[in-house]
């Protein structure tokens, strides 16, 4: 057969589209595909000698860890004093005396789990700077103290690089189109947006936390729930439970499917696997009490959860998250001023009870004051849907869809949300993003609104470019490759951006509108910035909320009409 190196002829281009609308319909289930005559195939290719090439997934890991060493002279928040405070009380103090020490404002208000990993690391914090682990030296930023806390993060990240290449393996033996030519496979783009997450660039490598080691640890159970391990994906949702106590908002997608798929496959009586279920427990209950049963035998229990569930910190954080409660907010600020304009509420209201940066309690001026008891009954509301789905499911695809449905639930309706729980949502659902183009439509309005929203974190000057540059160059590469995956699908329209339709299409654009404001008309032209302060951020929070919420119904709405399958 003679190849033309130039082109293909419309014949075998159109037979080369059947055949990957064929591949990409069946990539993740692993199912041959049977083919048809005038189906391109394979082996009418050229034969060209195979070499020895780089693995892709080696080249991202080396790039996006140089990357990280390269931000190591950014800008730093609070959470690096609170990290390192951690440090000097877990290093300089008995563990009974761990959840009393309040030296410094930013008190241990991780589980024990974690201050114990916060221990080990002070065992190697010595040989950088001791001065870092005492108690009395708050605010002590020496370069040593700093590379050592940068370098900690890169070096915990190996659980979660762990755990994508776990993925990028499943990926990779499922694969079928690495028969035919395609610019994008789908184990490449999981590696790439799992690798080169800017969220977690953002937050972990220049705002400082350990979010990229924490998550690493829910995937990992994930990847095994795909693999139906069961009782492994029980053993690393329990550690990270007991690492990160925000977790919690998975425990019911986690637990409701175990319960199924492990215990109870046929709802019958005698279909109850009692054993499985105690096994479950046990791995779940001796998790839990090597990390609470020292503090429960020294009846601090109390006081640890005092400090777990500091429910007086308010409804909202001083920055608010995008969720429910923002745009909430939001509506009692308008009716605030323009209420008394009305006739509809009293001039004395305060207008800036909500929007002072403050993190204590808060009291709402027109609309009625939510409490925690509310806002946790809204949370259990919002997830039936996706549990009632999760009951039903029987693939590890329709469990991460289930479990992104629940962290969106409590990410928009929960207490005291901070903006960065988004990625609890986004690092799961990068899975079935690659699966079909409805899931990858979804992925990408979340990333958008999601990290968009998570943008003001970094407000020094010198980060501004980078921060915009990181997530317009990561949304830009998630459309690119999306739209080569599923440009088969016939799902692209005229006039709209890549599989999106003309209305999500301008609600992305949008956000280059509002933050033309923000940047420039806002203090520049209206020289509203004396006045009104903390209106451009209430803007990014209340808009970049709206793409988070449309995102949970779509995921609502195709449970109950099939759109999942």
């Amino acid at each position: 057969m003679a190849f033309n190196r130039k082109g293909s002829s419309p014949a075998a281009i159109e037979a080369r589209l059947r055949l990957m609308r064929k591949l990409q319909a069946a990539e993740l289930s692993g199912v041959p595909v049977p083919l048809e005559d005038g189906d391109f195939r394979p082996d009418q290719q050229p034969v060209v000698r195979k070499t020895r090439t780089t693995s892709p997934f080696g080249v991202l890991l080396v790039t996006v860890t140089c990357f990280k060493f390269m931000l190591f002279g950014c800008y730093h928040s609070t959470d690096f004093e609170v990290h390192r405070n951690w440090l000097a009380i877990t290093s300089s103090l008995p563990f009974r005396k761990w959840y009393y020490e309040a030296t410094s404002e930013w008190t241990l208000d991780y589980p024990p789990l974690f201050a114990w990993m916060e221990w080990c690391l002070s065992l190697f914090a010595r040989f950088f700077d001791r001065a870092m682990l005492d108690l009395d030296n708050l605010n002590y930023a020496s370069p040593r103290t700093v590379f050592f806390q940068r370098l900690s993060v890169v070096a915990l990240d190996a659980v979660y690089i762990y755990a994508v290449r776990e993925g990028y393996r499943i990926l990779t033996q499922r694969s079928i189109s690495a028969k035919i030519r395609t610019l994008y496979t789908p184990s490449f783009i999981f590696a790439g947006l799992m690798l080169w997450n800017v969220g977690l660039l953002m937050v972990d490598h220049i705002h400082f936390q350990y979010n990229g080691f924490l998550l690493g640890l829910v995937q990992l159970a994930v990847m095994r729930i795909l693999e139906r391990r069961y009782f492994a994906a029980a053993f690393w949702f329990s550690l990270a439970v007991n690492m990160k106590h925000i977790f919690l908002y998975m425990a019911p997608a986690f637990g409701i499917f175990l319960l199924r798929q492990c215990c109870w496959p046929e709802l019958s009586l005698r279909g109850f696997n009692l054993r499985n279920f105690l096994v479950l427990g046990g791995i779940f209950g001796a998790i839990t009490t090597v990390s609470l049963g020292p503090f429960a035998v020294l009846g601090q229990l109390p006081q640890v959860m005092s400090r777990l569930f500091p429910f007086q910190r308010g409804l909202t954080h001083a920055y608010w998250a995008p969720n429910v409660w923002a745009l909430y907010n939001g509506v009692d600020k308008i009716l605030t001023i323009v209420g008394p304009k009305l006739g509809l509420t009293d001039r004395n209201a305060s207008v800036g009870a909500l929007t002072g940066g403050l993190v204590g309690g808060q009291e709402h001026s027109v609309l009625p004051s939510i409490s925690p008891g509310f806002t946790m009954a809204l949370t259990v509301i919002g997830m039936l849907p996706a549990l009632w789905y999760l009951w039903t499911a029987k693939t590890g695809e329709k469990f991460i869809r289930g479990l992104t449905t629940c962290t969106l639930a409590s990410f928009l309706f929960g207490w005291h949300v901070h903006e960065k729980a988004i990625l609890l949502a986004v690092v799961p659902f990068t899975w079935v993003a690659i699966s079909n183009a409805r899931d990858a439509r979804l992925y990408l309005l979340l990333i958008i609104s999601g990290y968009y929203g998570m943008h003001p974190l970094l407000f020094t000057a010198p980060e501004v470019p980078l921060k915009f540059m990181l997530i317009i160059l990561y949304c830009y590469t998630a459309f690119r490759m999306f739209k080569d995956r599923f440009a088969a699908h016939g799902c692209l329209q005229r006039l709209t951006l890549p599989l999106l339709d003309w209305r999500e299409s301008l609600y992305v654009l949008g956000f280059f509108v509002l933050e033309l404001y923000n940047c420039l008309v806002h203090d520049c032209v209206l020289h509203l910035g004396g006045r009104l302060p903390f209106l451009p951020l209430m803007l990014t929070s209340m808009y970049s909320a709206v793409g988070v919420f449309y995102v949970y119904i779509q995921l609502i709405l195709s449970f109950f009409h099939g759109l999942d399958r």
